[in-house]
């Protein structure tokens, strides 16, 4: 059972009296509203993390604004269905998933929008006016706040290292390009000896099992955990070590390896080869795209 006063102080305006017989015989307003209701706990959760997550204190502030309209729809919501049932809703708050900022700003898009059609639908449906309010109002700000994130993914987009600096001087703050970094793989400096990418493994994903054999590998963690395996052979992958934050793995050359990502959240990594492993400028939004390119390199 979840219960609110745990999380907010926030206090909407009661309705006792304001909903007439009919409507509070509506078993399917009933439905509706718990339905809003548990969306708004979800999302108010939702938008406290992702906020937390956020690149700057300008978009942390819009998306604590969004929490707040998501916090005040929610007691709105709970409000009426207390008016209508004299009971308090009983229900658990569902976690939002999201693997990263970009994922997360992606994801919160798909959900306003959807969310903007339901309560679209369900004001069309209202018969008493302050229900119909309280639904337009809610319908009002998801659409609004899709747009807001629609345009916060398009800035995060464009924020993606995407150019390659070497082989000229360059300075970088490693720990946040690394953090920032959502593709699977982005070279930001090759130079004529040496190479610098950044790497983003998703939960469940790896690597992949491969060898360099001419170039030793220096791997970063920046956030999450895994495994990392190495061996001789491919069948003989003797040596095994569980890794996270902050560890580095060194790989010598001609020696097989994988590292696989085995928690929650994605594994953020920079890697350096010695000499140059990609393709200057290489961009490999996944790992699909990672594979087709060694593929097309081959044939090459």
């Amino acid at each position: 059972m979840y219960n609110m006063s745990k999380w907010y102080s926030y206090q909407a305006p009661n309705y006792p009296s304001a909903i007439t017989e009919p409507e509070a015989n509506s078993g399917q307003l009933v439905n509706t509203l718990l339905n809003g209701i548990i969306k708004k706990a979800s999302t108010v959760d939702f938008y406290q993390r992702l906020a937390d997550m956020a690149r700057n204190q300008e978009d942390r502030q819009q998306l604590m604004r969004m929490m707040e309209d998501e916090k005040r729809h929610w007691w709105e919501l709970t409000n009426v269905y207390t008016s209508l049932t004299d009971t308090h809703p009983v229900y658990q708050v569902e976690s939002i998933p999201f693997l990263s900022y970009r994922d997360g700003l992606n994801r919160g898009y798909e959900l306003e929008l959807a969310d903007y059609e339901q309560f679209r639908l369900c004001s069309m449906q209202a018969q008493h006016s302050i229900v119909y309010e309280i639904l337009v109002n809610t319908c009002r700000d998801e659409w609004e706040h899709a747009r807001t994130l629609s345009e916060l993914g398009a800035v995060e987009a464009t924020r993606m290292i995407s150019k390659d600096y070497g082989p000229t001087p360059y300075v970088v703050n490693i720990d946040e390009a690394t953090v920032m970094n959502d593709t699977f793989r982005t070279a930001i400096w090759t130079g004529e000896h040496l190479q610098v990418t950044l790497m983003s493994i998703n939960p469940g994903e790896d690597i992949g099992l491969e060898i360099h054999p001419n170039l030793d590998q220096f791997l970063r963690l920046e956030e999450g955990e895994g495994v990392v395996r190495m061996g001789d052979r491919q069948d003989n992958l003797t040596f095994e070590k569980e890794v996270k934050q902050d560890f580095a793995i060194m790989i010598p050359a001609g020696t097989w390896h994988n590292l696989i990502n085995t928690g929650n959240g994605p594994i953020k990594l920079y890697s350096i080869y010695a000499p140059t492993q990609h393709p200057k400028g290489t961009v490999h939004i996944t790992k699909a795209d990672a594979i087709a390119a060694e593929e097309g390199h081959r044939d090459c």
